[in-house]
């Protein structure tokens, strides 16, 4: 039970402060717009990636923590909206439903979707070979297109940038976009499957020294191991 907040999502003012947390650690860190990509990507790929290798991705490399008060309280806000994206997604195999991306909208009050297309690309590119299945997919690789567009739409490659995209062309592109997820979910989730199948017993052979409980968290938290990513991992995943 002691583990039941981490399945509500998050508040207004929780989400406000999660992203105004991002917002002050500056251009190393991702925005909230780029981490709700990010995740999205991350949930639906085919594969398990581990909260010590996408934490330097949304807080920057050489971040720390202040204070374990604070660690406690930002890492509960990730994997909380972690776990709303992956209840919304999950969902998506036996019913009709769609989640619903965080786009922040201009000045303008037009909604891009650049930074949120950015961090899904950066969350597919932590697995570009697993991804390659659905992208070179003739006929199931559709959904990942707009998602494509919008990520490089300001290109500085000009070769790379799709046609201009119109106000109008726009919000159908995020249409597609949002319908696109529940696809892209539903078409790895047979190698989510099988990988969630894999017996326990299985030996899981390390590439480093085994990391001690007291010793600081390879994530770059500042944190001791076993109140960082050791006690979460199971939660995320």
């Amino acid at each position: 039970m002691k583990n039941l907040p981490l399945l509500q999502p998050l508040t207004d003012d929780e989400f406000a402060r999660l992203a105004g947390f991002l917002e002050a650690i500056g251009t190393p860190a991702m925005n909230i717009e780029t981490l709700d990509g990010y995740f999205a990507a991350l949930i639906c790929g085919p594969d398990m990636v581990l909260p010590s290798e996408y934490l330097p991705q949304i807080l920057g490399e050489d971040f720390s923590f202040d204070s374990d008060d604070q660690a406690t309280e930002i890492m509960g806000l990730l994997m909380r909206h972690w776990n709303t994206i992956a209840a919304e997604l999950r969902i998506t195999l036996d019913e009709p439903n769609v989640y619903l991306p965080v786009l922040l909208e201009g000045a303008d009050g037009v909604a891009p979707g650049n930074d949120w297309a950015h961090g899904f690309m950066r969350g597919v590119q932590t697995r570009p070979a697993s991804w390659s299945l659905l992208i070179d997919d003739e006929d199931h690789g559709g959904p990942i297109l707009p998602i494509m567009m919008l990520h490089h739409e300001h290109d500085p490659a000009p070769e790379m940038r799709p046609p201009p995209i119109p106000p109008e062309k726009r919000e159908e592109l995020l249409q597609m976009v949002i319908a696109g997820l529940t696809h892209i979910y539903r078409y790895f989730e047979p190698y989510r499957q099988a990988l969630a199948d894999i017996p326990v017993s299985v030996p899981i052979h390390r590439d480093g020294p085994k990391i001690g409980r007291n010793e600081p968290c390879p994530c770059g938290s500042g944190r001791k191991y076993k109140h960082c990513c050791s006690a979460h991992v199971m939660t995320l995943h």
